[in-house]
Parts: C-alpha cells; sequence; structure tokens
C-alpha cells in the first residue's frame, strides 16, 4: 500500500501527454464493494466495448481503493491489448504493463462486459473509503499517452457507537420488605394454653422462634416490622373445645414472646385455625397408608369437622389410630413469620457488598446507583444490570437496561429477551429500534426511531439511517466512467 495524490478530473502524467484523445467511456455497473467479515469484496461489471485499441497500444483499468488520508491499495489490473502488442506480451514473455495481477485480454478478443471480482484482507482504513478507477493508455515503447482516474463508489460503514445506548434511571419504588417464616411444635399440657417451657421438646421449638427473631434483630440492615403467629390443632375432640385451644395457645405463645422481646403493641399479630385438616391430607397424599383413597374422599368431603372425624375413625379404626399417634402431633403447631424492611443504601462499597451477599435486599434504585459508577461495558457493569433483572425479572426498566448492556456489548440474541418483557415505554420502543439497527434492519429502525422524538439521540440514528441509504443508492447507480 502507498499514498498517492489522485486527480479526479481528467489527467496528464506529464505535459507530453494528450488529454482524453484514446480513452473513452466506460459504464460500469451491479457493484458491490462491502466488507465481507475479514475481507474486502468487490464484485462488479465492466462493459468493454469502449475499450477497443490500435495495434500497439494497450488501456489498462486498475481499481484503486483509497481512504480520506490518501491510503491507496491497487487491486488487480484488467488490460486490453493491441494486436501487436499482444503478440509481443505471449512471443517474448513480456510482464503486464500494469506491472501487478492482471487478466489480459487482445482488444479483438475482449468481452464486451467483463465479471470482476477480488477480494482483499479488510484494514481499519478502508472503513468509508472510496474505490476509484485509474485508465492507463500506452503507446509503443511503454509510453503513458493519456491517464485519468474517476470515482466509482464508496465503502460506508455505520458507526458502532450509533445508536447511542441510552440507560434509563429506575424510581424508587419504596422499601424492600423480606420474611422470615417457619413453623415450632409447642407441646401444651392436655387441654391447657399456658407454655410450660421445660415441657418435652418446648425448649428446642421455642429456640426456632426465638433463634429467627434474633437473626433478623442482630442485623443491623433491618428493622422488624411484624411478627404473625398461627396456631393450630389437631381434628379429634370437638371442633368448639379445639377452637378454644387454637386460640388460647397461640396468645400464650405471643404472651412468651413479649416477655423476651420489647416490641411495641401492634407488631405481633395472631390468627389461628381449629383443626389442620390440610395438614392431614398432606401427611395422607404423602404415605402408602392402607385405604389412602377412601380417607382422602373423607377428608375432602362437605361433612363438619366432628361428623367427620368420627366416620373417619369407625370406617378405618387401625388407620386413624396410626394418624392419631404418628400425624396429629404435628398437626399441632404454630406457624410464625418475621417481616422486615431492609434500609436504603446510598454508599456505592455497601451496594457492592450487599449485591454479592443479598442482591434480593437492593432496590433497582441502587442498582443503577452502582452501574452508572460503572465502566460501560466492564465486568461488573454488566453484573450489576444482569443481577438487577435477575432480582426483578418483571420489571420493565430492569429488562430495558439490561437489554442496553447486552447490546453494549454486541450480545443481540439477550438483548432481544429482555426487550420482550420491557413494555411499551419510549425507553422500550428506543431500545428495539437500537436493536433493530445494530442488526441492520433499518426501516423497523427507522419506524421505532420516530416514534420516540421525545428521546434526542433517536433524531441522531434517523440521520445516520438516512446516510447509510444515500451510501447504499450510490453504491448500486450504474457508473460512466467519461
Amino acid at each position: 500500500m502507498k499514498k498517492i495524490t489522485l486527480l479526479l478530473a481528467i489527467a496528464a502524467t506529464s505535459a507530453g501527454i494528450v488529454s482524453a484523445k484514446g480513452i473513452t467511456p466506460v459504464g460500469i455497473d451491479s457493484i458491490q464493494f462491502d466488507r465481507q467479515g475479514d475481507y474486502m469484496m468487490l464484485n462488479m461489471n465492466v462493459n468493454l466495448q469502449p475499450t477497443d485499441v490500435q495495434s500497439t497500444r494497450a488501456q489498462i483499468l486498475t481499481p484503486l481503493i483509497v481512504s480520506e488520508e490518501g491510503d491507496t491499495l491497487a487491486l488487480p489490473s484488467v488490460g486490453v491489448y493491441g494486436r501487436l502488442r499482444y503478440i509481443n506480451y505471449l512471443r517474448n514473455g513480456v510482464h503486464p504493463l500494469s506491472g501487478g495481477s492482471e487478466e489480459l485480454f487482445r482488444s479483438s478478443e475482449r468481452p464486451a462486459d467483463y465479471s470482476y471480482h477480488t477480494d482483499v484482507p479488510y484494514e481499519a482504513w478502508m472503513n468509508n473509503s472510496e474505490l476509484l478507477m485509474r485508465r492507463r493508455l500506452y503507446g509503443c515503447a511503454d509510453c503513458l499517452i493519456e491517464e485519468r482516474i474517476d470515482p466509482v463508489t464508496k465503502h460506508f460503514e455505520p458507526s458502532p457507537l450509533i445508536p447511542e445506548i441510552v440507560y434509563f434511571e429506575a424510581k424508587d419504588n419504596g422499601p424492600v420488605i423480606e420474611s422470615l417464616e417457619g413453623a415450632a411444635y409447642i407441646d401444651f399440657i392436655v387441654d391447657k394454653t399456658f407454655i410450660a417451657p421445660e415441657y418435652r421438646r418446648n425448649p428446642q421449638e421455642l429456640l426456632k422462634i426465638q433463634s429467627s427473631i434474633d437473626t433478623v434483630l442482630n442485623d443491623k440492615d433491618v428493622t422488624i416490622t411484624g411478627v404473625w403467629l398461627k396456631g393450630f390443632a389437631s381434628p379429634e375432640s370437638p371442633y368448639s373445645h379445639n377452637t378454644d385451644l387454637a386460640i388460647g395457645r397461640t396468645e400464650a405463645i405471643k404472651r412468651y414472646i413479649n416477655q423476651l422481646y420489647n416490641f411495641q403493641d401492634d407488631i405481633i399479630s395472631t390468627d389461628y385455625e381449629p383443626e389442620d385438616w390440610e395438614g392431614l391430607r398432606r401427611f395422607v397424599e404423602n404415605s402408602n397408608i392402607d385405604h389412602k383413597a377412601e380417607i382422602l374422599e373423607i377428608i375432602d368431603s362437605d361433612m363438619a369437622p366432628d361428623p367427620k372425624e368420627a366416620y373417619m375413625k369407625k370406617k378405618f379404626p387401625a388407620e386413624y389410630k396410626f394418624m392419631l399417634e404418628t400425624w396429629y402431633p404435628a398437626l399441632r403447631h404454630t406457624e410464625y413469620r418475621i417481616t422486615y424492611e431492609v434500609k436504603r443504601f446510598d454508599d456505592l462499597d455497601k451496594i457492592r457488598e450487599v449485591m454479592r451477599t443479598k442482591p434480593n435486599r437492593l432496590t433497582l434504585r441502587e442498582f443503577f446507583l452502582l452501574g452508572n459508577a460503572c465502566k460501560p461495558g466492564s465486568e461488573e457493569f454488566n453484573e450489576v444490570y444482569e443481577t438487577a433483572v435477575r432480582m426483578y425479572p418483571n420489571d420493565p426498566v430492569a429488562n430495558i437496561n439490561a437489554a442496553n448492556a447486552a447490546l453494549q456489548r454486541k450480545d443481540y440474541t439477550t438483548a432481544q429477551n429482555y426487550l420482550a418483557k420491557a413494555g411499551d415505554s419510549p425507553e422500550a420502543i428506543y431500545a428495539r429500534g437500537s436493536l433493530a439497527f445494530l442488526l441492520g434492519r433499518y426501516d423497523e429502525a427507522e419506524a421505532l426511531m420516530k416514534e420516540v422524538p421525545m428521546i434526542p439521540a433517536s433524531r441522531s440514528t434517523l440521520e445516520e439511517i438516512a446516510k447509510i441509504r444515500a451510501a447504499k443508492e450510490a453504491t448500486t447507480a450504474p457508473t460512466l466512467l467519461l
């Protein structure tokens, strides 16, 4: 490759060259001058009919790739030689006049149309380069009679920075509320509703509730907002009596917790289920007990609780005894749920720490605070937006920004998947237009960008689409080199 100064009008190489006497117009059409992966491809149809030359003359056509800075690469030439010139070439092994690779024809045998094809390794300077055609007419003794260089077409590639990737801020949708749930199996003395802390399994079961509350209380990043208790009794005994037991025993656990912790009055709430038939059904369903189907049918029936239990006990006494001894104790339990509010974070290091340990505690606002502080396209940058959309998989803004991060790293399949859940906001439409642009679907991109004129970057993308179309139209138009 070398740098030369090119004259795009008729040019004489010396004062002695007669201008425009022997070079006649040449038509070129069906031009394809594009980058294909690692190569620059040139395909075109050249009309050689006007290239007839006298017996001692030759006309050499050489395509040139030229950058705006003058970087130049000469492509293989096409030579049309007069009769004597051609014979001398065949008999004496004379080198082609182009000095390089050349497709050579005898003037009387040249085709009317020549299909030209070549490819060369692509180099960065070829972006926005121009294809020129240099035509030289030689006389005897290899003297240059005439030369001219004319523009044919241009190669234009869209800038990879267009369209602009725009990230959108998430509104703060309020605090993150979490909960810790569990079940404790407190043993009460028969027909009693007070807690005996040392009775049977009670030390271990009471410790379950206490440890769960302590776990939350010892977390400096959260504040307990509620403790919910629900007591259950098993189906034996009259339903009304079980109702009293479930209510009384749940209140007993509430009093026990209030003795341990200085909670405000409205923190602890209670509920009850007189008989845990749903729990019994799960045990039966997952077992291999005899008459399993018949017992499930009884449990699912519309009978009142007391007749249901009496019928099951009478119909299947052996199975009832097994259930009473094996499963009923577990039906006498208390479910609990501790809800708490996570504090908000503005410190970036703290947000990083929470993202790596408990990312579900971050709001989208906090994810985007960290994302804005990262270098676009960096590993941490991608991790922030991928984690955000994993924590908020149905949030439109989380999906828009995750799609934009995917666009930035040219992962178009992932971007398309996120955009399917991004909604129909102007930001989502713009992101879809960006994807269409980057995939070369310019009609689709144009239609989408026109829908969102309120986003400034959409206008620059529309301008870029217009440039691309103009460049493509210029490359497809037939060229007449005068």
